[in-house]
């Protein structure tokens, strides 16, 4: 431990040194001393510089506009001459049914939308599944072309728009291919699908296990909630396609039971949904589990920083973006929006009315959403009380009892449904007529997922929306969403402004912009004062 006497002993050492070195500089040249001294020299010269601007010998502020056109320049050439290296530049393609198409090489005749099922030269096996479709959907009709291809592909479509065959097809084709190609008999997984929610995860394994039937594709879904037992089972049976939530999976792949080291097609659905939720280092975790050598599908409904951080860190360099629709935050139009500024207190009083005008004749499908899971309980057994069939969906219940309440709905035994937002993305109910948020959302991303429940595969909805104050911050979004799809806005609902907050993320604050996925990567610049030490 120092004592005083020790401090007292380095604050003369320090004195002395301070001393010695005044005393060297006054003995030594002065030119000498200059060369000793590199921060006073860089001083100098800057205040000689600024002394000629000052006399009229070039303007400091025009030679830096030069210095910024310069380096502007060379970061442009080194991107063209990155581009060229890459397989060309990027390239844009918009088609018919509004489209948007973009990466490198897409132009190549075996990338062409597809117009017939056919025209994917699949087998029939695969194709049974599609027997009832007239033609591919858009986002499938342009992501199997370079999906068949091995393309790494990022899709952004709205939920109902066939995205889970848009990469289940495909999936499929690549794991036969590997069947038929290796001698190895055991069957490990050659094909991850991850899902932010237990409810999607189950959808997309219906889709998936009664697609995979006639090739013989095998499929498990693992989930939280619900006993191991027989996840761990069917994978120890042997499985094709594993598909699940991230806490589940990254549990059973620390016991050792699910091993993805030749896992070869990757799919994250609602990836921006997956980070939002806090999965990120989960789902990096059990990407690193995965092959080195494989192909990566994302689809996400927005584009924020940290889905495109994952997008670079493990997907090919030129992935393809489809786009279906608008990249933008925007409603479907075949939902008509309904929004009411109520007090709290009002709310149980004006659901009754609306469900004694929506739900009258109680065989209708009617989804009501709220924000949080004790108010979803709250919410049921109040309607409970005054003779309402309801069920409800959330976070507090068990895995169970979920499945079975969505089913309830589903086959209309029960099609009165109270759910939290983990009914709000990616799930297929068939039928909704109407929506009604209890509770707005926390976001307008959410908001846009919800409604979007109902006026699907091309019927009309109806979405009514109870706004409150504290909800205040939204209006702007709300405003625009609502303009954007040329519904109603309420005066009263303008008075709390139009305002739109800029996005916030959780790395940069509210400066944060969303990113192009083939946006270029930052480049290091580099200038003059960095190297003079």
């Amino acid at each position: 431990m120092p004592t005083i006497t020790d401090s007292i002993t380095k604050s003369e050492k320090k004195t002395k040194n301070k001393d010695h070195k005044r005393k060297l500089q006054d003995q030594q040249d002065p030119d000498l001393v200059e060369q000793q001294s590199p921060k006073k020299d860089k001083k100098k010269k800057k205040k000689d510089k600024e002394q000629v601007s000052v006399n009229g010998s070039e303007d400091l502020s025009e030679k830096k506009k030069k210095k910024k056109q310069k380096k502007e320049e060379e970061i442009k050439k080194e991107q063209e001459v990155k581009n060229n290296g890459d397989g060309g530049v990027d390239e844009v393609r918009e088609t018919d049914d509004n489209v948007v198409v973009s990466g490198k090489d897409i132009s190549d005749v075996k990338y062409k939308a597809l117009k017939s099922f056919a025209e994917s030269k699949l087998s029939d096996e695969l194709l049974e599944c599609c027997k009832n479709f007239s033609k591919p959907s858009p986002i499938q009709s342009n992501s199997w072309p370079f999906l068949l291809h091995g393309r790494d592909f990022i899709g952004i479509a709205k939920t109902g728009s066939g995205k889970t065959l848009a990469f289940g097809i495909p999936a499929m084709n690549h794991i036969l291919n590997k069947r038929k190609n290796t001698a190895n008999k055991k069957v490990t997984p050659l094909c991850l699908v991850l899902s932010p929610t237990r409810e999607l995860a189950q959808q997309i394994y219906d889709v998936l296990s009664d697609a995979g039937k006639p090739s013989g594709v095998r499929s498990v879904c693992v989930y939280g909630g619900t006993s191991k037992g027989p996840q761990i089972s069917a994978l120890k049976s042997g499985v094709d396609i594993v598909i699940g939530t991230p806490g589940r999976l990254k549990d059973l792949i620390e016991m050792g039971v699910c091993q993805l080291q030749e896992v070869s097609f990757v799919v994250l659905d609602e990836a921006d949904r997956m980070l939002d939720m806090g999965f990120e280092p989960e789902v990096r975790s059990i990407l690193s589990k995965t092959s080195s050598v494989r192909q990566v599908v994302m689809f996400s409904a927005t584009w924020p920083l940290a889905v495109n951080q994952l997008s670079q860190e493990f997907m090919d360099p030129n992935p393809v973006k489809v786009v279906v629709g608008s990249e933008d935050l925007a409603a479907n139009h075949d939902v008509m929006q309904i929004v009411e500024v109520l007090e709290d207190r009002a709310r149980d009083e004006r659901l009754v009315t609306l469900l004694e005008k929506y739900h009258k004749s109680r065989r209708n499908r009617v989804l009501v959403f709220v924000l949080y899971k004790k108010e979803a309980s709250r919410v049921e057994n109040m309607l409970q009380r005054r003779g309402w069939k309801v069920v409800s969906i959330s976070g507090d219940k068990q895995q169970k009892a979920r499945t079975e309440a969505l089913q309830l709905f589903k086959d209309g035994t029960s099609p009165l449904l109270i759910a939290t937002d983990v009914a709000a993305r990616g799930l297929d109910i068939p039928d909704v007529e109407v929506v009604i948020n209890y509770s707005f959302p926390l976001t307008t991303e959410d908001y846009v997922h919800r409604i979007g429940r109902t006026g699907r595969a091309g019927k009309k909805g109806v979405a009514h929306t109870f706004f409150m104050k504290e909800n205040k911050a939204l209006s702007g979004e709300l405003i625009n969403v609502l303009r954007e799809a040329g519904q109603n806005v309420p005066t009263n609902l303008l008075n709390f402004g139009t305002h739109v907050k800029k996005k916030e993320s959780k790395l940069y604050g509210a400066h944060f912009k969303e990113i192009s996925a083939d946006a270029p990567k930052a480049t290091k610049i580099t200038f003059d004062s960095d190297n003079e030490d």
